[in-house]
């Protein structure tokens, strides 16, 4: 299908924007960020601190994400699919932040490892998605 075909088929503002796809790859970056420097941590004190930064910036990340696809679904006229990623990756990081507050790894570090995956999967979601929800076939 030549793109004039496709950009007739597919209503204007239904793809994905680029600060959704953005806040998706800052969020899956900063949790592999903390997967790293939660080794550091488990092994010396002085990863403490990396990890401390990091979680502010995959929370802030996560905050990103929810406005960013409220956008994308409400004027843009996407799919409200990405908003409910993004409200379960924000409550998900809401209890691993009181988690790791309360300093309970048994329940810490298992979340951690269910939102890397979780965060990965809807990168790849994002990176594979095409206007209109389509799966993109240059890929």
């Amino acid at each position: 299908m030549s793109g004039q075909t496709m950009a007739a088929a597919v209503p204007r503002g239904t793809a994905l924007p680029k600060v959704v796809r953005a806040a998706v790859v800052l969020q899956t970056l900063a949790l592999f960020f903390q997967a790293g420097t939660a080794g550091a941590l488990l092994v010396s004190p002085t990863g403490a601190l990396p990890h401390d930064v990091g979680s502010r910036v995959m929370y802030g990340a996560s905050m990103l994400y929810v406005p960013a696809a409220v956008v994308a679904w409400r004027p843009g006229g996407g799919s409200p699919r990405p908003v409910l990623y993004a409200s379960g990756l924000l409550a998900l990081a809401s209890a691993q932040v009181a988690l790791g507050i309360a300093h309970l790894p048994a329940f810490h570090v298992p979340l951690g490892i269910a939102m890397v995956v979780l965060s990965t999967l809807d990168l790849a979601r994002t990176l594979t998605t095409g206007p209109g929800g389509a799966v993109r076939a240059d890929r």
